[in-house]
């Protein structure tokens, strides 16, 4: 848990290093750079460990297995799009509480082979407050 969150830090640099970089480049290729760097490091990290193997077996998924770098590559585009208005603040604010709220309703409806997860007044309040908390952030 540490270490994710350690992670989600780092995040947070993002939508403000790629504005940096959208800035010299313009958004769409600033996005499109991020991607490729972060393509490069990981397709050396998977031939480092020896999991190349293991991309044999990609399209033997249902095809919506496949669409995560494309939910990827859309939040980094609206990321480094909202930095500027809303700042790196608004932006983590907004994606958490997004993450969050889409999470309890696909936890409660069981998709992707997720268990079902009902609603509970704590996992409701957490949204609200969230929401709350990204209101403050962003006003």
């Amino acid at each position: 848990m540490l270490l994710t969150a350690a992670v989600g830090a780092l995040i947070a640099l993002q939508p403000a290093i790629n504005a940096g970089l959208g800035r010299a480049t313009g958004n769409l290729p600033a996005a499109l750079v991020s991607f490729a760097v972060g393509t490069l490091l990981l397709a050396l990290i998977v031939a480092l460990v020896g999991q190349a193997g293991g991309l044999s077996s990609t399209f033997d998924v249902r095809w919506y297995y496949l669409i995560g770098g494309l939910l990827g590559a859309g939040y980094v585009t609206v990321a480094l799009i909202a930095v500027s208005s809303i700042g790196a603040g608004g932006v983590a604010a907004a994606t958490v509480t997004g993450q969050l709220t889409a999470a309890v309703v696909i936890d409660r409806l069981g998709i992707l082979g997720l268990e079902q997860t009902p609603f509970s007044a704590a996992r409701i309040a957490g949204v609200v407050l969230l929401l709350a908390g990204t209101f403050l952030v962003v006003r």
